[in-house]
C-alpha cells in the first residue's frame, strides 16, 4: 500500500489511515464524536436533500446553526425550514452574481464561518453550459463552489479553526483532470466522463485550499461518502442503475445490504460529519477521506470500485495547476 506524503514549504500530511474506529456502518450521529455544536456556524449547500440533509439535521442537532443555501427556496423550506438552528438562503452555484450576493448577505452578518460543507452537485446530465461557457457538471460541482469558499474566505478566517468539507466520488477513478479542454470545447461530451472530472477536481481543490489556508486556521477535506440512492441518481436510468446494482429483484431503486460500499443516508453522511466536526482531524487536512477515516492511495490498475483512491487525486503540482484555471475560469483571484 503507497502512502503519499505530500510536502509544501511548511505543510505536510499522509494519506494514510488514522485508524478512527470507524467504519462503513458507522452512522453521522456517531461520526460527531458526542460534540457541543453551541455557537458554531455551518453553511452546507445542498443541505436540503439526500446526505446534505442528514448532516443539517445532525449537525443542528448538536447545537450549530445551520444555512441551507438553495435554488428552490420553496421547496427548502418546505424540508427544512422548520429545524430549529436551521436557516435557508438563496443560492444558485452556476451563478457567480447569485454567489457573490449569497456571501455578500453573510459577511455583512460580521459572523465567523466554522463549517462550511459543499455537498451540491448535479450527476451524469446532458450537455449544458452556464452563462460562461462553462459545462454544468464542472461548472457547479467544482467552479461554484471554489467561488464560494473564495466569497466566503473573511468569514472562514475569523473562525480561526474552521473546517471545508468537499464531497467527491470514487467515479474520480474513472477520469482525469483535463486542464486544457475543461469544459469540453474540443471534444464530444460524455455525462460520466464530465462527472468524473468535476469529482477529481473536488479533490484537487482540497489539496490546495489546505496548502493555502492552514496557516490562518482552515483546514480542508474531500470525502467520498459511499454508494446511496439520493436525489442526485434523478437522471440515471434504470438500466444504468441496473449496472451499478442499484435494482433490487422487484426492479425499484434500492442498494443490496451488507456491503462496505452501498449505504443508506446514515452512513452516507457520516464521513462528511466526521471531517466537519471530529476531533480526531485536529491538526490535518488536505487529504481524501471515505469510510470516517482517512482514505489509502492504490495503485492506478486497482478496481475503482474498491476502496482507496488514485495518486493523481491527491497530486499537489496538479491541485496548484488547477486552481490557476479555477480563478481564470471565475474571472478574479482567490484573495487569502
Amino acid at each position: 500500500m503507497e502512502v503519499i506524503l505530500v510536502t509544501y514549504a511548511n505543510h505536510s500530511t499522509k494519506q494514510e489511515s488514522i485508524h478512527s474506529g470507524f467504519g462503513p456502518r458507522t452512522t453521522a450521529t456517531e461520526a460527531l464524536g458526542g460534540q457541543d455544536l453551541t455557537g458554531k456556524i455551518a453553511i452546507i449547500t445542498g443541505g436540503y436533500s439526500g446526505l446534505g440533509l442528514e448532516a443539517t439535521k445532525v449537525l443542528a442537532k448538536a447545537g450549530a446553526t445551520v444555512i441551507v443555501p438553495a435554488r428552490s427556496l420553496e421547496r427548502a423550506h418546505s424540508i427544512v425550514g422548520a429545524i430549529p438552528g436551521v436557516k435557508v438562503e438563496s443560492l444558485d452555484l452556476m451563478s457567480r452574481d447569485s454567489i457573490d450576493a449569497f456571501a455578500q448577505r453573510f459577511l455583512a452578518s460580521n459572523r465567523p464561518l466554522h463549517i462550511l460543507i459543499n455537498a451540491a452537485a448535479i450527476m451524469a446530465v446532458p450537455l449544458v453550459r452556464d452563462s460562461y461557457g462553462n459545462e454544468s457538471q464542472f461548472s457547479t460541482n467544482h467552479l461554484g463552489h471554489f467561488q464560494l469558499t473564495a466569497r466566503l474566505w473573511p468569514a472562514l478566517k475569523k473562525a480561526e479553526n474552521a473546517r471545508i468539507v468537499t464531497v467527491t466520488s470514487r467515479i474520480a477513478k474513472l477520469s482525469e483532470i483535463d486542464l486544457e479542454d475543461p469544459n469540453f470545447e474540443h471534444q464530444e461530451y460524455e455525462k460520466w466522463t464530465a462527472y468524473g472530472r468535476s469529482k477529481i477536481a473536488n479533490a484537487l481543490f482540497t489539496v490546495e485550499m489546505d496548502n493555502k489556508g492552514k496557516g490562518d486556521g482552515v483546514r480542508a477535506f474531500t470525502v467520498h461518502p459511499g454508494t446511496i440512492i439520493t436525489d442526485l441518481a434523478r437522471n440515471l436510468s434504470d438500466d444504468e442503475l441496473g449496472a451499478m446494482g442499484a435494482l433490487n429483484e422487484k426492479g425499484e431503486r434500492a442498494l443490496p445490504e451488507f456491503n462496505d460500499e452501498f449505504k443508506n443516508i446514515e452512513e452516507g453522511a457520516a464521513s462528511i460529519v466526521w471531517c466537519a466536526v471530529n476531533r480526531q482531524l485536529d491538526g490535518l487536512g488536505g487529504v481524501y477521506c471515505e469510510n470516517s477515516d482517512i482514505a489509502e492511495v492504490v495503485a492506478d490498475d486497482t478496481n475503482p470500485f474498491q476502496p482507496g483512491l488514485y495518486k493523481r487525486a491527491v497530486d499537489p503540482d496538479l491541485a496548484a495547476k488547477l486552481w490557476v484555471l479555477s480563478e481564470n475560469l471565475i474571472g478574479f483571484k482567490f484573495n487569502l
